[in-house]
């Protein structure tokens, strides 16, 4: 996987597809994948209106990547930064979901998370593990982050799937707003 930056854009290269910085117009794709039953069932709060997911695009989440990216570049302590970055198809450049990270406050410390959700158009292709894997590899390549925490609601088998392929361990069961998921961790 190839890390590189294109006029100012965060770029992670992978197999067949590549990771890229959110950009306003994402906005209606993104809408548009967070209201799928199939995402918003295994990702509660995702769906929200367009209104609520433009604020939190144009004022949180672009000028988030921002902070990130000066942050890897004065050395790579990140410390509570996000970094929220697209997956996108790379035979048309279209934009067919999201691979994050962040803190998740619910999980004990270090609490880094890796979050993804992709399009059901475009499940059980391996994008998902392309992504995760790419993101994970940035993240212990260019910053301080030496534990990496994922989390999959336990009927949430092709989450579950990813997370084993990209060699998590898994940790523990954990309840989270009386729900139980898989709790795992990858050290780099």
């Amino acid at each position: 996987m190839k890390q590189t930056i294109k006029s100012d854009e965060l770029i992670i290269d992978c197999k067949d597809i590549y990771l890229r910085e959110y950009r306003p117009e994402d906005l209606e794709k993104l809408q548009e994948i967070t209201w799928q039953p199939e995402v918003y069932e295994f990702l509660p709060g995702w769906n929200a209106t367009v209104e609520e997911r433009a604020l939190w695009l144009t004022q949180y989440e672009i000028p988030e990547n921002q902070n990130f990216k000066q942050a890897v570049l004065a050395g790579g302590d990140i410390g509570d930064l996000y970094l929220r970055l697209a997956i996108v198809l790379k035979e048309n450049d279209e934009f067919i979901g999201w691979c994050c990270s962040g803190i998740k406050d619910e999980l004990p410390a270090p609490n880094r998370e890796i979050m993804y959700g992709i399009s059901k158009h475009f499940r059980n292709r391996g994008y998902t593990t392309q992504a995760v894997q790419g993101i994970t590899q940035y993240l212990f390549d260019n910053t301080n982050v030496e534990v990496l925490n994922a989390i999959a609601l336990l009927t949430n088998q092709a989450s579950n799937k990813v997370i084993q392929k990209c060699n998590f361990e898994w940790l523990n069961l954990i309840e989270i707003e009386n729900e139980s998921y898989n709790h795992y961790q990858l050290r780099k």
